[in-house]
């Protein structure tokens, strides 16, 4: 799976994009009720070291198909927060999201050295699958904390060990 920075303004309005559609927007918390991400916002959390973001899709010339980041970086707990979203509804359910989840956590415990990634997923999102493929721990559970069509909805908090992501490679 290839990952790609956003390094330009034709992917940051792409992923933008893919984030303001309401069938993504609804599984996302940007913080405090504040509108989904743009563009310039983007832009911004692809120069700090506390994010790291990438679209993937296909090999070779193929369009990008999604998003996928490391939030909350933290070099010295060796720590981080990873999220996906699969912008191209025509690839979704098709092993997308699991196979760039996997390439990010390779570069997370590789390249950047760290030791835990951790993400939550809204109960009833089918991306749950991803992380349990993947080889996550189930660590607990933060209820009624997510707003979906005004109904509350409990938030599946996981982890994966850089041992444990070789040992399921």
């Amino acid at each position: 799976m290839k990952l790609s920075p956003l390094d330009s303004q034709q992917l940051l309005e792409l992923a933008a994009g893919w984030l303001s559609q309401p069938e993504n927007a609804q599984w996302l918390d940007t913080g405090d009720g504040r509108p989904v991400l743009g563009a310039a916002w983007l832009k911004i959390l692809t120069q700090r070291d506390t994010h790291l973001l990438r679209v993937f899709g296909g090999e070779g010339d193929s369009p990008p198909v999604g998003l996928i980041a490391l939030s909350e970086i933290s070099r010295r707990f060796r720590t981080a927060r990873i999220w996906v979203v699969v912008g191209d509804r025509s690839f979704r359910a098709r092993g997308y999201g699991t196979y760039a989840t996997e390439a990010m956590l390779t570069m997370a415990f590789g390249e950047l050295g760290l030791r835990s990634v951790n993400t939550w997923i809204v109960d009833g999102n089918p991306s749950q699958r991803i992380a349990e493929r993947l080889g996550f721990t189930f660590i607990g559970r933060q209820r009624q904390c997510h707003f979906i069509d005004g109904q509350l909805r409990d938030r599946l908090w996981f982890d994966i060990l850089a041992a444990e992501h070789m040992e399921h490679r």
